[in-house]
């Protein structure tokens, strides 16, 4: 599933493309045709995300706009291609497509394999938002609402990462790294982690993705652990990027040498070295 910086990076993308200008709603598919037909020939205002929810706002004429909300779940896409000669046929299964043509020339953007795609309210926006955590691509995020569910739970930190509704757009890769670079083992409970360490783990977290807004890649190494300064090859992997521990099970730790381990956390792989990352070991007296 995506992470959050690449629904930012779309949401970018999308506006850059579209902000100001009328556009062609289509649904070649027929999934999102009746809402498509409601919006065929309106103004894209922009685009917004929050976590992995995008939502796109558009001006229909009505006094209150109009709002798509899209979730790509596991395999969904939505390419943008702009400043293109001309809008092509669309292929495959199109839930929804944008397009415009005129000065500047044509864009088109194509939204495929979508888990939502679907006309909602300022009020169900909201709702949607409201059950979700603070996002740390977002300025207006409040990373004490995430706080205030971490150190009163005794569910391990690295299960408290990837849950949504308490942090907003950390996915599998961003949790693993986040968790090596702030030495903290996965399996350590939320609620025994100081305030410091949090405000570590979301001021990283805020560097990181929007390191990945603006590359369209998840780096996480620091100068001294690239390709370059170790002299070793480069990373290969279909998600791209230089990481410490994320998919690198039996691989040596870049920073002490020891082979990455791995397990499985509430049905997903968590990632660590065990000498970087410790077991944590209480030291209340019983």
């Amino acid at each position: 599933m995506p992470e959050g910086h690449t629904l930012h990076r779309l949401a970018l993308d999308l506006t850059a493309a579209f902000a100001g200008r009328v556009v062609a709603v289509s649904s070649p598919q027929g999934r999102f045709a009746d809402e498509a037909a409601l919006l065929d020939g309106a103004v894209l205002v922009g685009a917004e995300s929050w976590g992995k929810h995008l939502f796109v706002h558009l001006d229909d004429g009505s006094e209150a706009g109009a709002l798509v909300h899209v979730h790509l779940g596991l395999i969904g896409t939505f390419a943008v291609h702009a400043a293109v000669d001309a809008v092509p046929p669309p292929v495959g299964q199109v839930r929804l497509r944008l397009a415009r043509s005129g000065p500047g020339g044509a864009a088109y953007a194509d939204l495929r394999g979508a888990i939502t795609c679907a006309l909602v309210t300022a009020e169900q926006r909201a709702a949607v938002i409201g059950r979700s955590g603070p996002d740390p691509l977002r300025a207006d995020a409040d990373p004490d609402r995430a706080w205030h569910r971490i150190h009163r739970s005794r569910k391990p930190v690295g299960a408290l990462l990837m849950d949504q509704g308490v942090l907003a757009g950390v996915g599998n890769v961003y949790r693993a790294e986040v968790l090596f670079r702030q030495r903290l083992h996965p399996l350590r409970p939320g609620n025994t982690l100081r305030v410091g360490q949090w405000q570590s783990i979301w001021d990283d977290l805020v560097v990181l993705m929007a390191e990945g807004v603006r590359t369209g890649r998840i780096d996480t190494v620091g100068p001294e652990h690239t390709p370059e300064a170790m002299g070793r090859d480069p990373r290969r992997d279909d998600h791209g990027g230089e990481v410490y521990v994320y998919r690198r099970t039996g691989q040596p730790c870049l920073v002490c040498q020891r082979r990455v381990s791995t397990a499985v956390l509430e049905g997903r792989n968590i990632f660590w070295c065990s000498r970087c990352q410790p077991v944590f070991r209480s030291r209340a007296v019983g």
